[in-house]
């Protein structure tokens, strides 16, 4: 089981963001660096389409959410986990 973060951007998500880029990408390395955030990345259109991680435990995603500072800032709209039996590792 792996655990998927959703996140829904904020009205102008392309001026919001670059404030707390550096804040949000040294939380994403912190939790890399622990080996339970697996991927990250935005879709191709972030502001229509969001972006996505994914996480080894629900409870690194959820500590992670809490934390992060495009949650606290409002560069994020909403957010979900969802559970994601995964079925296809390796080559």
């Amino acid at each position: 089981m792996k655990y998927v973060v959703f996140y829904d951007s904020a009205d102008d998500v392309a001026s919001k963001a670059p404030a707390h880029f550096p804040a949000h990408a040294a939380r994403l390395e912190e939790f890399r660096a622990r080996g339970t955030l697996l991927m990250v990345g935005t879709f191709a259109d972030p502001q229509e389409q969001g972006s996505m991680a994914i996480f080894a435990t629900r409870e690194d995603a959820e500590e992670f959410v809490r934390g992060d500072p495009f949650v606290l800032n409002g560069v994020v709209r909403g957010w979900r986990i969802l559970d994601w039996n995964e079925s296809l590792t390796g080559p």
